[in-house]
């Protein structure tokens, strides 16, 4: 049975009541990003987390970038469980989140930044648990919705977050690019120096640029023993590093 909470540094994510729990390539990406917000050389005030889940991933963007966060989240239990993590953390003044259905949630404004680590699998055998599908599946929210979605929030200057499994960041690339939305920034996370990147990272914007910065990070050297890479991103975050 998955640990009823995960400990950080700062803050507790408590995961019990949510559809999904914290995975490291989640951890790898909240802190990727909050990395690249805090060195931004746009001025960045508002970011939505679109399915928010635990609030993991609006946690750790609080922790090093200074705006505010909005989350919608479709799943109530794990709306709920993630409103309580936000509430018990030294952010809570200026984090919200959302039960809601993304495509009918209705927008004060548009955000600078945009988030999202969404449904993985799309025409894929499903789980007979529905609030699983809605988390993991295309049940809820497919990657083109994703993609509309920010094509009509982003702000003009805005930058746009897209965690998915390697195999479809073609895919997507092509499908944003359709809904003026280019990558700036690509992150392969790899499990080991032997294995293929098993998910890819993106940050996209409405500018396109001549060439894509291309990054790589390997989790771990072997089981015992995380990368000096692995270690220097997570460090303002795990307890034991």
């Amino acid at each position: 049975m998955p640990n009823p909470y995960f400990q950080f540094k700062l803050f507790t994510v408590y995961q019990d009541r949510c559809a999904l729990k914290v995975s490291t390539d989640s951890c790898v990406f909240g802190a990727w990003i909050a990395q690249k917000l805090a060195y931004s050389r746009h001025h960045l005030n508002a970011c939505l987390d679109i399915g928010a889940g635990t609030g993991l991933l609006m946690l750790m963007i609080a922790q090093q970038f200074p705006g505010m966060i909005d989350g919608v989240e479709i799943d109530k239990d794990s709306c709920e469980q993630a409103s309580e993590n936000i509430a018990a953390s030294p952010w809570h003044s200026r984090l919200s989140v959302f039960n809601n259905d993304v495509k009918l949630f209705s927008l004060p404004y548009r955000y600078d930044v945009i988030v999202s680590n969404p449904p993985f699998y799309e025409g894929d055998l499903k789980s007979a648990n529905q609030r699983y599908n809605f988390a993991k599946h295309d049940a809820g929210l497919t990657l083109k919705d994703l993609a509309e979605f920010a094509e009509r929030n982003l702000s003009e200057k805005g930058l746009f977050a897209v965690l998915l499994p390697s195999h479809r960041a073609s895919f997507f690339i092509s499908l944003a690019a359709s809904h003026g939305l280019y990558p700036v920034t690509q992150l392969e996370i790899r499990q080991t120096v032997k294995h293929p990147a098993f998910r890819t990272a993106f940050i996209l914007q409405r500018e396109q640029v001549k060439e894509i910065g291309k990054e790589e990070i390997v989790i771990r050297l072997n089981a015992d023993t995380y990368t000096r890479e692995f270690i220097g991103l997570m460090r303002a975050y795990y307890l034991y590093l």
